[in-house]
């Protein structure tokens, strides 16, 4: 089994995010805060920006903030979101995977770690992921409602 850096660095600067609600947060400070590259950590955020799990905003103030509440995204969404499939086979999804006997019936193991892998995935949430008093909640005001108050 594998997981990517992409996987790694985009579930660390989610957690990062869900940390702090009340603004946005750029790239150098969730780099600087986990040692993370800042430029792998830059692609990596766009692919998360694409996949509809931050959302970002330009200028002196801007940065990235999650599209939903911490408990709403999990590890999966993040694996699919930078990696597309849980497992590949020599780079390939293994749905269409078939080998000629005696070795037939291993696709279909390789596909049960895919299917355990995915639900172990799907079953730990960002939210869950953060310590004990680690969210600041949202200031309260007009914006508030925007920025996910409901994160933990």
């Amino acid at each position: 089994m594998h997981i990517s850096a992409k996987a790694d660095y985009a579930a660390r600067a989610l957690v990062e995010l869900a940390c702090d609600i009340d603004r946005p947060l750029t790239c150098e400070a969730i780099a600087s805060s986990q040692e993370i590259p800042f430029r792998f950590l830059k692609s990596v955020v766009g692919e998360l920006r694409r996949a509809g799990l931050v959302r970002s905003q330009r200028g002196c103030e801007g940065g990235y903030w999650l599209t939903r509440p911490a408990a709403e995204i999990t590890l999966l969404d993040v694996v699919r979101a930078v990696d597309g499939e849980v497992i590949t086979l020599r780079g390939e999804p293994l749905s269409g995977l078939a080998y000629p006997a005696p070795a037939a019936g291993l696709p279909d193991v390789w596909r049960t770690v895919e299917e355990g892998a995915a639900a172990v995935l799907a079953g730990v949430t960002i939210a869950a992921l953060l310590p004990a008093g680690a969210v600041r909640p949202a200031a309260e005001g007009p914006e508030s409602g925007d920025r996910l108050a409901g994160v933990a």
